[in-house]
């Protein structure tokens, strides 16, 4: 089963929720391409990371220092996030499962790809199903940025497109999300009932 990223709900508004994400560790690879075709050409390089394309970090043992540099096989966690990073480019990113930090992380061996540590972060989400393309995103974006408005939180940074599920799974079933970072008061944490 697919390790999902770990959140807790601090709150649900209409339309979206209101998420907090713990630190946690990104592989990323940026690409030249338009929106719609930006996940597929990062996929193969990243997917080659955590499929073995890495070398696992020093380890010291009590005796002595014991450098592994065999590769490490990383499990797949959902969602593949995506966020233009420039003109023409996005970085697409998979979240590292919740064990690593980046100072654990497998290195990779491909220059093309870059760990990152994201700190602990207070995001608006608003999920969606349908086809992965740019019209659909910025719709659900654009409902978002109305929605943090009337509630009063403000976006902070480039929105991201979070996608959980792989190709095979037929377009009006696939689940996504933009995922906005807000500042603001964000209230109590909900409580499961």
């Amino acid at each position: 089963m697919t390790e999902k990223q770990a959140y807790e709900l601090v709150r649900t508004y209409p339309g979206f929720e209101l998420r907090r994400y713990p630190a946690h560790v990104v592989a990323e690879v940026v690409v030249r391409a338009p929106f719609e075709d930006a996940g597929n050409r990062a996929f193969r390089t990243l997917a080659a990371y955590i499929g073995g394309q890495n070398r696992s970090r020093a380890r010291v043992a009590m005796t002595a220092p014991v450098v592994q540099q065999e590769s490490e096989t990383i499990a797949m966690t959902s969602p593949v996030v995506q966020r233009e990073s420039g003109q023409g480019e996005y970085a697409v990113a998979f979240v590292l499962p919740a064990r690593f930090t980046l100072e654990d992380a497998p290195v990779p061996t491909n220059p093309d790809v870059t760990l990152h540590g994201r700190p602990a972060v207070l995001s608006a989400v608003r999920r969606y199903r349908g086809r992965w393309t740019q019209a659909s995103f910025e719709r659900h974006r654009a409902v978002l940025d109305r929605a943090l408005g009337e509630a009063g939180l403000t976006p902070v940074g480039p929105p991201r497109w979070a996608r959980f599920d792989p190709p095979l799974v037929p377009a009006p079933l696939r689940r996504n999300a933009v995922v906005q970072d807000v500042s603001g008061q964000a209230g109590a944490p909900v409580r499961p009932s």
